[in-house]
């Protein structure tokens, strides 16, 4: 392998029962920035920046273990979304306020963020969460 990583984005497919709910929610209220938007015969599609991009593994017993400390029990599926944002609470609070469903209130974490989880749109469970810092 060279020292250029071979893969140059990661992109993360929804495929959203409610299509023109879930792009409002993560478009207008979470404020993902479309990079483009496409449409097919009866069909659309729209990609939104969110980031830098990392894949996340974790064996079953440590995603039960972020689960506990987030939720206080095991909620997740096999698939779950963070997002890194500068205040967790507050974006809790405006996520909930547009149609999510707090499942945990923000909590400071062992690894010193602040993470709240939430049930959102297109069925996505969603970790928000703050570094803290020192």
């Amino acid at each position: 392998m060279t020292d250029e990583t071979a893969v140059k984005e990661l992109r993360l497919v929804v495929t959203a029962e409610d299509y023109d709910a879930a792009l409002r929610f993560y478009r207008d209220v979470l404020g993902l920035t479309e990079r483009a938007a496409f449409a097919s015969d009866g069909g659309r599609v729209t990609i939104l920046e969110a980031g830098r991009a990392t894949l996340e593994l974790t064996d079953p017993s440590h995603a039960a273990f972020i689960d506990d400390v987030e939720v206080g029990r095991r909620v997740a599926g096999h698939v779950r979304v963070a997002f890194q944002v500068d205040d967790s609470a507050a974006t809790t609070e405006r996520l909930t306020a547009a149609g999510a469903e707090v499942v945990a209130e923000p909590t400071r974490t062992p690894w010193n963020s602040l993470n709240s989880r939430l049930e959102a749109p297109a069925a996505l469970q969603l970790t928000l969460f703050t570094e803290l810092g020192e």
